[in-house]
């Protein structure tokens, strides 16, 4: 079992992230870590706060001489803007001196729930938290997950699929025919070019307008083996664990696995992916079911598509009401981005990487890397595979 915890806030100190359940021999790096948390901070629309942070996670504990030894894994980012905060963001009584509370509430943020259910009379004693500054550490924790999977033959990537009304579609892009070039030398991360130039004109069309903007991407896992997850039991099946850990991440509202959504409006017969036995293997025709069956995995590649609404804060404002006073009001603008989907990619990817390296200890784990290595060749040698 693989489980990791994140603490800190927005503006505070630091960001956190305990991970146990990693096993020992694993080769990580702070370095490695770094390409993943650049990635991330990303995609044309990004907003002011990337110009002050450059996210660098520091390994402190489970690791010697940049090896896992077995023991829970800690890591530290530092956030640069927690120099503005001193006074307000202060974790100590001492040196405490906060600004005036914010009680405008931002429709579309966890504002008004989170005051409501905390009792909290400072909205900011929500967004600190809510923020999607905490998704810096779910990345460096996804990176530790991808280097375990990457040790056992898995590859995970992302694009952009659609930002606003522009969309490359469901069948536009191939992911086997993909490179990482492709994907990472577009300003937007979508590897079709034309579509790229045409989100970018969006993006910049929308940020004058003070609006925002969403879209779609795509996640794709390579070399998940089959027998991940299960069809027993509901919280064991893998589709409903990565939608769960997708569905987490700020500001996303739907998942579909391969042609879900689109599946709907076909017949059956026009669909379900057609099986094969080739080359000493089991194989499918089609990925149409995006490498999941009975919530379990098949030996396809793991695809979905995930939607992200736009930015919930507005440079225009939308009319709300005063915490306090009750009062109408318009919004509170707190510093933010006008599109976050190329950036959004890169999490996504991190939230899969951390549900499958769960799954295959689960199925496969054991104390170190190399038994963990050892029983799924013997699992795929006794499958033929």
């Amino acid at each position: 079992m693989l489980r990791w915890f994140t603490a800190g806030e927005s503006h505070g100190p630091q960001l956190t992230v305990i991970m146990d359940g990693l096993p020992a021999g694993l080769e990580v790096s702070s370095v490695e870590l770094r390409r993943d948390l650049a990635r991330r901070q990303g995609g044309h629309g990004r907003g002011g706060r990337q110009q002050i942070e450059v996210d660098q996670a520091r390994l402190v504990g489970g690791v010697r001489g940049g090896v896992t030894l077995g023991s829970p894994v800690a890591l530290v980012i530092e956030n640069r803007d927690h120099q503005n905060w001193l006074a307000d963001m202060s974790p100590e009584r001492e040196g405490y001196d906060p600004r005036t509370p914010v009680t405008r509430l931002r429709p579309g943020h966890a504002d008004l729930a989170g005051a409501l259910k905390y009792g909290h009379d400072d909205i900011r004693n929500v967004l600190e938290r809510s923020s999607a500054r905490e998704t810096v550490a779910r990345v460096a924790a996804g990176g530790l997950a991808r280097k375990l999977l990457s040790a056992v033959g898995v590859r995970i990537f992302s694009f952009t699929q659609s930002i606003g009304p522009v969309d490359v579609g469901y069948a536009g892009v191939d992911p086997d025919e993909l490179t990482e070039d492709e994907i990472e030398g577009s300003p937007v991360r979508c590897p079709d070019r034309d579509a790229s130039r045409r989100m970018v004109d969006e993006i910049d069309a929308a940020g004058e307008r003070g609006d925002t903007l969403g879209g779609t991407f795509r996640v794709v896992a390579t070399g998940v083996p089959v027998g991940l997850g299960t069809h027993v039991h509901w919280d064991r099946r893998l589709d409903a664990r990565i939608a769960m850990a997708i569905m987490s991440v700020n500001a996303i509202k739907g998942v579909e696995f391969g042609a879900g959504f689109e599946g709907s409006a076909r017949p059956g017969s026009d669909f379900h992916d057609e099986i094969a036995y080739e080359g000493g293997r089991f194989r499918h025709l089609t990925n149409r079911a995006g490498g999941i069956t009975g919530g379990t995995s098949n030996g396809e590649p793991v695809d979905l598509r995930v939607a992200i609404k736009p930015i919930s804060t507005l440079k225009q404002p939308l009319q709300s009401v005063d915490l306090g006073t009750k009062e109408p009001i318009q919004a509170h603008y707190e510093r933010s981005d006008v599109c976050v989907v190329p950036a959004a990619g890169v999490i996504g990817e991190a939230m899969v990487a951390l549900t499958l390296a769960d799954a295959l200890l689960e199925k496969f784990g054991g104390d170190s890397l190399a038994e963990v290595q050892r029983n799924l060749a013997g699992y795929l040698d006794a499958m033929g595979r």
